[in-house]
C-alpha cells in the first residue's frame, strides 16, 4: 500500500477501462450518487452527480478538458474543484480518487465527513 495517500477508507469502484475516454460512470454510495469521470488525458475525477443549478445528472454531460457540461442547462462544472465556471455560481463536492495501475478507488470517508 502506498503510504503517501491520506489515511482514508478507500473503496474499489472498478477499473479505468470501465469508463470511456471523455465519459463517466455512476457509483451509488450511502451519501448519494457519485459521478466518476475519465478525461481524454486518462485523468480520473469524482464529483457529486447533480448540477448545483437544477440537479441535472452531471454523469450524462459532455466531458471536455477537466470540466463537464451539464446536459440540462449547459452549466460547466470543474472536475478539479467542483465549482461552476464562467458567470454561473455554485459548487458540488469533489471526492478523492486513486488510480492504482488502472484499479480505481474513492474515499467514502471524505463523503461521510462532509455530510455531517
Amino acid at each position: 500500500m502506498d503510504m503517501n495517500w491520506p489515511n482514508e477508507n478507500w473503496h474499489p469502484i472498478g477499473d479505468i477501462s470501465d469508463i470511456p475516454l471523455r465519459g463517466a460512470r455512476c457509483v451509488k454510495t450511502p451519501q448519494g450518487k457519485i459521478a466518476v469521470f475519465r478525461t481524454a488525458e486518462n485523468e480520473v475525477f469524482a464529483i457529486e452527480d447533480h448540477c448545483p443549478h437544477k440537479g441535472g445528472p452531471l454523469s450524462q454531460g459532455i466531458v471536455h478538458a477537466k470540466a463537464v457540461t451539464c446536459p440540462l442547462h449547459n452549466w460547466v462544472i470543474s472536475l478539479e474543484t467542483g465549482k461552476a465556471l464562467g458567470a454561473d455560481e455554485g459548487q458540488v463536492r469533489t471526492i478523492p480518487v486513486r488510480n492504482e495501475d488502472g484499479a480505481l478507488f474513492i474515499a467514502l470517508e471524505s463523503l461521510m465527513m462532509a455530510a455531517e
